[in-house]
This record gives structure tokens, sequence and C-alpha cells, in this order.
């Protein structure tokens, strides 16, 4: 057993390395595909990811991707498209989220218990879905090859509706993000605004799960926008600086899987990584040199 393992190792470690032909794989339709979604994700992610970062809710970012889970086993199930699943899921955990933890003290546990539950669910499903087992791997660590016309066309859409929505509420989300309470006494509407901002990380989250899965959703959603936050503090720059990253780190990492036959998440995560640690260390250097220096 221990000798097949080992040899299923060094099978999987041989076929890593450098391909001579990478130039014909990134000029292939479905590289072109992986692209498009990749950049689509990216200019969303950005924006979505400052509000997420600023107002605290990176664990409510994590569970919606963990929530979608069960929604993707369920399409596989039934034969539905996984994209559907996803959204009906992530869309229905984030009301509820927003519903039920209107106050942050209480969103945390709103949270978890609405995790646990979307988690036993996938558990139950996955385990039904034995047919479609590629296509609930693919859900967790993210498949960005595989990405149809179809699905090109609904991320397009849910990538439009995120930003005309959120170049609408950024103002008053804003406001109600970074002084919650000044922005209640001054009559906005705070729970709505959480609620809206929550449908929109659900529609996010189902178009970079495609991406990462559900397993790595932070390198796209949450890691750029820490980055971005590192080394400038004015929203419009962060938003700005959090889609770059984000786009670097797809772009990059196509290009690195496509040159080392690599699995797409681990560069897109990598690159994303690497920026938010260099960011981070950059702002704390700047924190320490003295004023004259």
């Amino acid at each position: 057993m221990a000798g097949r393992v080992l040899a299923s190792g060094a099978s999987v470690l041989a076929d890593i390395g450098y391909q001579p032909e990478w130039t014909t794989v990134m000029g292939s339709s479905f590289m072109r595909h992986a692209l498009i979604a990749g950049t689509l994700v990216a200019l969303v992610a950005g924006p979505i990811g400052y509000f997420v970062v600023v107002r605290r809710d990176s664990f409510a970012a994590h569970a919606l991707a963990h929530i979608g889970f069960p929604g993707a086993t369920a399409a596989v199930l039934v034969g539905a498209p996984v994209t559907a699943g996803l959204a009906v899921f992530c869309t229905a955990g984030g009301l509820a989220i927003g519903l039920l933890g209107r106050r942050t003290v209480d969103r945390e546990t709103a949270t978890g218990t609405i995790l646990a539950l979307s988690t036993a669910l996938g558990i139950l499903f996955a385990s039904m879905a034995s047919e479609g087992a590629a296509a609930v791997t693919d859900v967790l660590f993210g498949n960005l090859l595989a990405v149809t016309t179809s699905q090109l066309w609904t991320f397009s859409i849910m990538a439009a509706v995120v930003l005309v929505v959120l170049a609408v509420i950024a103002r008053p989300l804003l406001f109600a993000s970074i002084a919650p309470d000044v922005a209640a006494a001054k009559g906005v509407a705070t729970g709505a605004l959480g609620l809206v901002l929550m449908v929109l990380l659900a529609l996010v989250t189902t178009m970079a799960v495609q991406v990462v899965g559900t397993l790595l959703l932070f390198a796209l959603v949450v890691t750029p926008a820490a980055a971005a936050l590192a080394v400038t503090a004015r929203p419009a720059a962060a938003a700005g600086v959090s889609s770059a990253v984000a786009l670097v780190s797809v772009w990059g990492g196509l290009v690195l899987s496509a040159v080392f036959n690599l699995p797409p998440s681990f560069p897109i995560v990598a690159i994303a990584f690497v920026v938010w640690a260099l960011a981070t260390a950059w702002s704390r250097t700047g924190a320490r040199r003295p004023t004259g220096a």
C-alpha cells in the first residue's frame, strides 16, 4: 500500500515541470475562458473585499463559500448547473446572516450556526453524489480551466449587477462601515445596507468558487483587500489596488499553471499571499521609520 502511494506521488511530481508548449496552451479556448472569468471575478472581488475587511466580515465571507457547498453538491445530485446551486445557497446564506446578525455581536454566532448546518448538508449531499465526485472536488478546490461559455455569460451578468449596485450604495455603505453608530443616528439604513452587502458578497462568492474553490476563497476576496489596506487607507484607492492584486494573482497564476503544469488554484493563492506578505512588511517597516527619515 505504502509503495503504491509513493509511486503515485512520484508520478504526480514527475508531471510538474517546465512545459515547452505553454504558449500554445495560453492561446487555447479554455485558457481564454479562464482569463475572462478570472478577470471578472477579480474586478468585483476587489471592492467587495475592501468592505468585507473594513467591516470585519471576513468570517462571513469564509462561511458563505462553505454555505454554497451543499448547494453545489445538491445541483450535482439533480443534474442542475453547479453555478445555480451555488448562487441559491450562497444568496440564502447571505440573507440569513444579514437578517440574524444585524448587530455585530450577533453576526459571528449566526454565521457559525448557519455554517455548521450547511457543512453537515454538504457532507450528506457529497456522500450521495458519488457519480459527481469530480464536480464536488472542483467546488472544493476550484477549476478555472473548466469555465464554459454559458458560465461566462452568467459571470458577466453577476459582475455587472454587483458593480452597479455597489456604485449606488458605496458612499452610505462606507459611512455605515466606518462609523455605524453615527450613521444610524444620521438616519442611514445600516441594517438594509448590510443585508445588500451580504447578497452582493454571495454573488461574488459564487463566482470566486469556480476560480479557487470553497477552501481557498480568502485568496481572492480577503487577501487582496488586506494587502491594499496595508499600503493605502483611501477607500477608492484601496478598492482599486485590491482589484489589481486579484488581477495579478489570477493572470500570473494562470501563466504559471501553463508554464509548470500546475493546478491554477495553487499559484493564484501563492501570488496573492506573497503580495499580502510584502505589503504587510512594507507597511510595518514604514510605520517604524522615524518621521524625519
